[in-house]
């Protein structure tokens, strides 16, 4: 049974669940079903955060729970109620939990020389921010610690994903440098030489973890990202390469040289890169996917969404999160300057 079923991450994972042998029921608010899905897949209405409803699609039972959105105690607790009717869970938590040696997570960035840095590359072994309900970071490692408590009576998976990628994404970092392709923009700004890293996290990726997740139940965290990180120059090139365009990477020294200059969603002072050891140890896991290869359906998607549309309205999360992306008087009156 797979929760969140027609998210950015559901979709690829109850394919890749289905075409193992498992006979999958994808659970989302609207019952929906993604035309990619192999025949078979059953579809069920429920709200997640109702749990009246998540214990009625589950019913007698099943043996895997996969679930993309729970988070905090309470959805954790929830999960763990459910003990004598589900075999195993998988379940989503992200790389946000990890935090430095000197406290500092990403609830700091906001504050002077508050951007952690970790040790490169990342482990499952780096300690983790206080779990609370003040923020995103500490209510997934809530969920991690009542899960982790609760192993020998609902064997959990919980994968820190990355910076998730992939079509049907509603924050998709890519959006960046594809406007900015079509917008016909010839140079962007990049800061920190264009040298930052933020491990990425394929859709793909994710799914073939829960695969193999599902197919050996234990209580562990691991990492979730893809084989590579590459940095945010990096980036921009490969999504040229499959705009077919030739665009010029202004490179600046240190942080973005002015508001709403430069700050791209990638654009980081210090490495955020992940091992993948323990999943490979734990689960025989090996990479299915590179970065480049997805990107055209990244590309695509995004095309798509924006043709004929504001980027704030066809991303609205995007611009909450991240504000004015594409101030492109405040970059041309810069590189005028």
């Amino acid at each position: 049974m797979v929760l969140g079923a027609t998210g950015q991450i559901g979709r690829p994972a109850v394919s890749a669940l289905a075409r193992d042998g498992w006979e999958v029921t994808a659970v989302s608010r609207g019952g929906g079903r993604d035309e990619g899905w192999p025949e078979g897949v059953r579809v069920a209405r429920a709200d997640r955060a109702d749990d009246a409803a998540l214990a009625a699609v589950v019913g007698d039972g099943c043996d895997v729970l996969v679930d993309m959105v729970a988070y905090g105690t309470g959805q954790a607790r929830q999960l763990v109620s459910l003990a004598g009717r589900v075999g195993s869970a998988v379940v989503i938590s992200s790389v946000s939990v990890y935090e430095d040696d000197k406290g500092r997570n990403f609830d700091t960035l906001d504050e002077p020389d508050g951007f952690p840095e970790y040790p490169v590359p990342l482990t499952e072994a780096q300690r983790t921010v206080r779990p609370g309900d003040s923020s995103y970071s500490t209510r997934k490692a809530a969920l991690e610690r009542e899960l982790l408590a609760a192993g020998d009576r609902l064997p959990t998976t919980l994968l820190r994903a990355g910076a998730i990628h992939g079509p049907h994404c509603r924050t998709p970092r890519e959006l960046y440098f594809v406007k900015r392709n079509l917008d016909g923009r010839t140079r962007r700004i990049l800061p920190f030489g264009g040298e930052s890293r933020f491990h990425p996290a394929s859709v793909h990726t994710i799914a073939e973890l829960i695969r193999l997740a599902a197919a050996r139940p234990g209580t562990r965290v691991l990492n979730a990202v893809d084989p590579e990180a590459p940095t945010v120059a990096e980036i921009a090139a490969a999504i040229d390469a499959v705009m077919g365009v030739a665009a010029e990477s202004v490179l600046v020294d240190g942080g973005p040289p002015a508001p709403t200059v430069g700050d791209t969603p990638w654009s980081v002072p210090a490495p955020v890169v992940c091992a993948m050891t323990a999943a490979e140890r734990e689960l025989g896991y090996r990479p299915v996917v590179t970065y480049a290869q997805t990107l055209p359906d990244t590309v695509a998607w995004i095309e798509r969404r924006l043709a004929g549309r504001d980027w704030r309205e066809a991303y609205p999360r995007m611009f909450q999160t991240y504000g004015d992306l594409f101030d492109y008087a405040a970059e041309d009156a810069w590189l005028d300057a």
